[in-house]
């Protein structure tokens, strides 16, 4: 071999390490600003999130959250199959009743977040209510998040102590918003989710951790998904213990027996409706799609609450018993 060409493959093998370097530096910067459990400054102005001011006058000084402080829940506890402590909060219906609702929030929330939801399942149906600190969140131990990966195992294992709770007659529905609904989503496809689950709502759900963060790489950063997504994805194996096209919601629902109903706002930018509109075409069990014009990620139920609520009831008659 020439010095020439020597020197040409020694430029080529620093250039690849550099380049190498550089991914994985990028792969771990990625995983603690998105999945280590931390401040999230980087969704601070962020577009996407913008809601009507109709919607953030209820998310932010609604009467729920009033409803929600006048309330006596029931603090629960349990060890996740991975050692983590986490956190629930349960409050029994008015009058005796087998039907609960299991409310799951969404990234960067906490239980109490889906007050908003409890407060109709409580006071206008009559069930009783559940809400879970998923792990990396609220007052549950864990130093990432799962974006419903684990959190699917830790429902199956919330509802089989809700069960030794409420008695083998007791069935659930499973309520999800944003994370939260492609959590309850990836729940669904599990040969361990109870048969007293009778039906799952999914309101703004993606498709899979890695569809979403690729869309989000190119809206927010104009980056493309290769070769940072898969260095990110392993990164996540190594710190968290999922990848991120292991996380899917489409290859779970594809699997699933329990009824679905798909919820989305056409006006949603964070996570697009095609989503929703893919996971429901996929889904093997029954299910059913309603989308709300002009309305953004997880606004449906303030901006168009009568036909949201409409739709909701209707489904649940369907699969629940009065």
């Amino acid at each position: 071999m020439t010095k020439k060409k020597k020197r040409w493959l020694q430029a080529g093998v620093s250039l690849i390490t550099i380049l190498l370097i550089i991914d994985v530096i990028a792969g771990v910067y990625f995983y603690n600003l998105a999945i280590e459990r931390n401040v999230k400054d980087f969704l601070v102005g962020n577009s996407d999130l913008e809601v009507s001011a109709e919607a953030m006058d209820v998310f932010t000084e609604g009467d729920w959250r009033d409803w929600i402080r006048d309330q006596e829940f029931e603090q629960m506890e349990m060890t996740s199959y991975d050692g983590l402590k986490l956190k629930g909060y349960f409050l029994k219906a008015k009058k005796p009743t087998d039907k609960t609702v299991v409310l799951a929030h969404g990234y960067l929330g906490r239980a109490t977040d889906m007050g908003l939801y409890g407060q109709y399942y409580y006071e206008n149906l009559g069930y009783n209510i559940f809400m879970p600190d998923f792990r990396g969140h609220g007052q549950s131990e864990g130093d990432y998040i799962g974006f419903g990966w684990h959190d699917r195992l830790d429902l199956i294992d919330w509802i089989h102590i809700l069960s030794t709770k409420l008695g083998p007659d007791s069935e659930y529905v499973l309520h999800g918003v944003s994370m939260g609904a492609a959590s309850v989503l990836m729940a669904s496809g599990e040969e361990e989710l109870p048969k007293s689950v009778k039906a799952i709502i999914s309101d703004s759900p993606y498709t899979s951790v890695y569809d979403m963060f690729k869309y989000q790489l190119g809206r927010m950063y104009h980056v493309p998904a290769f070769p940072v997504l898969p260095t990110t994805s392993v990164v996540t194996k190594i710190k968290a213990g999922y990848s991120l096209k292991e996380a899917s919601a489409l290859k779970q629902v594809q699997k699933a027996e329990v009824p679905i109903l798909y919820i989305h706002g056409n006006a949603d930018t964070f996570v697009p409706t095609s989503m929703a509109e893919k996971l429901y075409k996929n889904t093997s069990s029954e299910k059913d799609f309603i989308s709300f014009d002009n309305a953004g990620h997880g606004e449906a139920f303030v901006t168009k609450k009568d036909k949201y609520v409409d739709k909701l009831n209707s489904f649940l008659e369907k699969y629940i018993n009065q």
